[in-house]
């Protein structure tokens, strides 16, 4: 029987090559393998979000929405503060394209106004001959663009003459589109304001008491189990008397901010405790120590990325419950005041059961609000996966 093994005291047969080894060559990885070993940790998580589409299509909503306050006075059809006495109550007026067959572009149809005597209801009922062509990039109502300079250009205007309210007037004859259009501005960047805050505080504060421990992670947790215990209605109660009613709008509207920051913090706070509770017993933690890291570098570049996917779903959560509160604050009466105009601030229209019943369009403002918040959670539930390591 033939033996393969070698003879006493020579070296075993070597079969693989000594060439040198690149990890990026054809033979050794496909091109798919190599470009997703060249892609950095962002584009790894861009290729997974977008595999998720109502992930996508939510983020691409946001972000039309987001990018439509910075032009809220031009896409607006009439001045925030615009008052059409004539057309009180007036419900939206649908857009048509044809008139008697004929293709005639965008327009309305004018408006004659009743007043039954029974119930004091105005009535309104579409004049048919009266075809009102709606004007595009057109001149209208002036405002102050960002109040920096005046203008009266806008996206779409009624004709000369004529009116176009797409979701009705309200009780003063203020253009409901417009004042949501305007209350977008607030109702939005109120809740990026207030994560922001509410972040830097859950991240600090849980951070450091998941790290370090001891006395501090004694009190942080007593603090927050103590403001947990408080009823949230009375809380905003007492916070909102607080300020002073000679306080300008924009101070009311920061102080709102900061206020919803700061009762928001607490959730956050534990959860990252917990999470460095766990990942600072890991290895690569005891050599950056070994290596002289300060505790800011070790939670900020080495603990905090670790749980990631957890930091953007709570955030993407907490971000419509902050609409939320700021609506349901200013909807009680506790939060901004006019002028300010928010979609909260709109829904104080329609606090009344009579008016619903009779008005309901004034319950548009609550659309945008439920698209928000589900747009939200659909992309933080995209986002959440796409950075997760273990999936």
């Amino acid at each position: 029987m033939t033996s393969f093994l070698p003879a006493p005291g020579e070296p075993l047969p070597h079969y693989v090559s000594t060439a040198p080894f690149d990890p990026y060559s054809v033979e050794a990885m496909t091109d798919e393998q190599v470009r997703v070993n060249q892609a950095s940790q962002l584009r790894l998580m861009w290729w997974k979000f977008r595999r998720h589409r109502l992930a996508l299509a939510s983020g691409i909503f946001l972000a039309v929405l987001y990018l439509s306050i910075v032009a809220s006075e031009f896409l607006a059809p009439y001045n925030l503060h615009t008052r059409n006495m004539d057309y009180i109550y007036a419900p939206p007026q649908a857009v048509h394209l044809f008139h008697e067959g004929k293709f005639v572009g965008p327009f309305v149809y004018g408006r004659t106004m009743t007043l039954d005597m029974d119930t004091l209801k105005r009535n309104y009922t579409d004049d048919t001959k009266d075809v009102q062509r709606l004007r595009f990039f057109c001149r209208g109502d002036s405002y102050r663009f960002w109040g920096l300079f005046d203008s009266n250009v806008h996206l779409v205007c009624p004709a000369e003459g004529g009116q176009a309210f797409f979701l009705g007037t309200d009780r003063l004859g203020r253009d409901v589109l417009s004042r949501i259009i305007y209350g977008a501005r607030i109702s939005l960047t109120i809740g990026l304001l207030g994560i922001t805050v509410s972040f830097v505080l859950g991240i600090v504060i849980g951070g450091l008491a998941g790290y370090h421990g001891g006395v501090f992670d004694l009190i942080v947790q007593r603090v927050i189990e103590v403001l947990q215990s408080i009823p949230s209605i009375p809380l905003w109660l007492s916070l909102a008397a607080i300020m002073p009613a000679t306080w300008s709008p924009i101070l009311i509207y920061l102080a709102i901010t900061i206020i919803l920051g700061l009762l928001d913090w607490t959730g956050l706070a534990r959860a990252v405790r917990s999470k460095l509770l766990a990942l600072r017993e890991e290895d690569y933690v005891l050599a950056a120590q070994l290596m002289g890291a300060k505790s800011s570098r070790i939670i900020g570049r080495h603990l905090v990325p670790g749980f990631m996917s957890h930091l953007i779903a709570t955030a993407t959560i907490s971000i419509p419950g902050m609409i939320l509160g700021e609506t349901a604050l200013s909807f009680l009466g506790l939060g901004l005041r006019p002028p300010i105009t928010s979609w909260g601030i709109l829904l104080t229209e329609a606090k009344s059961v009579s008016v619903i019943a009779f008005y309901p369009w004034l319950l548009f403002p609550t659309i945008p609000v439920i698209l928000v918040i589900l747009a939200f959670n659909f992309l933080g539930d995209g986002l959440r996966d796409a950075a997760d390591p273990y999936k």
